[in-house]
């Protein structure tokens, strides 16, 4: 990128955001890179060896002769509009 296009698109953004808002932009665009550097990082580390995998746990069934639950009743108030 040459000077000139450089100068063109720093007179843009100060167009766009205007000359008060611009290092408040600037500001908040680095502290978003930091963080997803950070979480690149952290995605690339290998995940530490925590033990023996343990056992999965699976959702108990209800057994047959288990009554099933109770309905809930309505909601109170009135009824809205069918649409």
């Amino acid at each position: 990128m040459r000077p000139s296009h450089i100068i063109i698109l720093i007179v843009v953004l100060v167009l766009i955001f205007g000359a008060r808002r611009l290092p408040d932009v600037a500001r908040s665009i680095g502290q978003s890179l930091k963080v997803f550097k950070k979480e690149v990082n952290e995605l690339q580390e290998p995940a530490p060896a925590v033990g023996p995998a343990a056992p999965a746990v699976t959702a108990e069934r209800p057994a047959a002769s288990d009554p099933p639950p109770p309905a809930s009743p309505p909601p109170a108030g009135p009824n809205p509009p069918a649409v």
